[in-house]
């Protein structure tokens, strides 16, 4: 895509300050080996919020995997576990982390050596596999955190289930930091998490201004702090100054996507190799991204009066938990909330849990909405699931249909 070879939208000034926190934080986990500090391998879905209460660095392989497919060095990562016998069918996440654990490759130098695993399959099944196998390579412990699928709504008695689990996590901490577990800690760093959560929404939420001071390309970069490093004051920081950006964007009525026009929701993954041409090539025709499904995710509601219980219903309702009708309801209401003309939907050959309903789905959204959707098919970290031509011709064809 050559026309987008630079941006047609409008940077962000905190993009550096979010930089420079993700280099501190990779730079503190790389050179923990041979410290007191110890290290954590955790799902993307995982309660981190232990963690960062019992002094431990959290390090997510699935964060990585997206630097790896921005940087375009994950299809030769996923290649090397190809090669050791692992299908190409497997997410790309965990073949590319498989790949970066053997050869150190990646745009880091690879993941530093992980003391214990906390897996949560509240995202998906495959992570339980993929942690295992993480497990006997390191010979390290796993804690595997399960987390009951919402069919219509979330019952009591799973609720009970998952709060006991936060109570063997707690223990398993313990045991495997040899410090014991301070609920004052634990407190403080809840109260942090609940006040970057609601920063990290309410930067979400200035997208209802017309126009959108961001998209959700950017909101895909800006996620990165939310995700790793709830809990601690330098997210909050951060989330305060670029939400302090966004309201004097909308004061000075500074769009993201110069001469907005059309205003969309994506749903799944982003194509992290594709993120810069697909972002152009909508701005080009003024379509802005204003919502989706996937950075919202880690929204989460945790109450400080009953943190445990709270947590339990928080990551258990995460969106890729939840039934198709449940999902069509979250997403019908982000069209609504946003006032969106249509959707686009990414097909994301290695998240099964993600793609797999998206016709139904579509069709469901365009049934009660009357919004049109689009389908673009792709792998979010595997860029040789994607065919350039083909994503261009169903953007373009989809964005004529809005103007006709």
């Amino acid at each position: 895509m050559s026309e987008e070879g630079k941006k047609l939208y409008v940077k962000i000034h905190a993009t550096e300050d979010m930089k420079k926190l993700m280099t501190d934080y990779y730079i503190q986990a790389k050179t923990a080996p041979g410290t007191e500090k110890k290290i954590c391998w955790i799902t993307s879905g995982g309660p981190v919020e232990f963690l960062i209460a019992m002094d431990v660095i959290p390090v997510y392989p699935e964060n990585h995997g997206a630097m790896c497919g921005a940087s375009r060095t994950s299809v030769q990562l996923a290649e090397v576990a190809e090669e050791m016998g692992f299908s190409r069918d497997l997410c790309s996440y965990a073949r590319l982390d498989i790949g970066q654990a053997v050869t150190g490759g990646g745009p880091i130098g690879g993941l530093p050596r992980p003391d214990f695993l906390l897996c949560c399959n509240n995202i998906c099944g495959t992570v339980l596999k993929w942690y295992e196998h993480v497990s006997r390579y390191y010979d390290v412990p796993m804690f595997f955190f399960d987390t009951p699928f919402i069919h219509k709504e979330t019952k009591e008695h799973a609720l009970e289930y998952v709060r006991k689990q936060c109570v063997d996590l707690i223990e398993f901490l313990e045991k495997q930091t040899g410090k014991e577990f301070s609920e004052e800690k634990f407190a403080e760093v809840a109260l942090k998490s609940v006040e970057a959560v609601d920063l990290w929404k309410r930067v979400l939420s200035t997208a209802e201004h017309k126009p959108s001071p961001l998209t959700c390309f950017d909101a895909f970069i800006h996620m990165a702090p939310i995700v790793t490093l709830r809990g601690t004051q330098q997210v909050v920081d951060y989330y305060r100054l670029l939400l302090a950006e966004m309201e004097e964007r909308i004061e000075k009525g500074i769009s993201a996507v110069p001469d907005e026009r059309f205003r969309l929701v994506w749903d799944n993954i982003p194509i992290w190799y594709e993120m810069r041409n697909l972002g152009n090539l909508f701005a080009s025709r003024g379509a802005c991204l204003v919502a989706d499904t996937y950075t919202s995710a880690w929204a989460v509601d945790i109450r400080v009066d009953e943190p445990l219980k709270s947590m339990a219903d928080a990551y258990t309702k995460v969106y890729l938990n939840i039934s198709i009708d449940l999902m069509v309801e979250q997403v019908i209401s982000l069209i609504e909330r946003f006032d969106a003309d249509g959707l686009v939907m990414h097909s994301n050959r290695s998240c099964k849990p993600y793609s797999l309903g998206q016709y139904d789905i579509a069709r469901m959204v365009t049934e009660r909405t009357g919004k049109p959707v689009a389908i673009i098919e792709a792998d979010m970290t595997d860029s040789r699931a994607y065919s350039e031509a083909q994503v261009r011709e169903r953007i373009e064809a989809f964005l004529e249909s809005l103007e006709s």
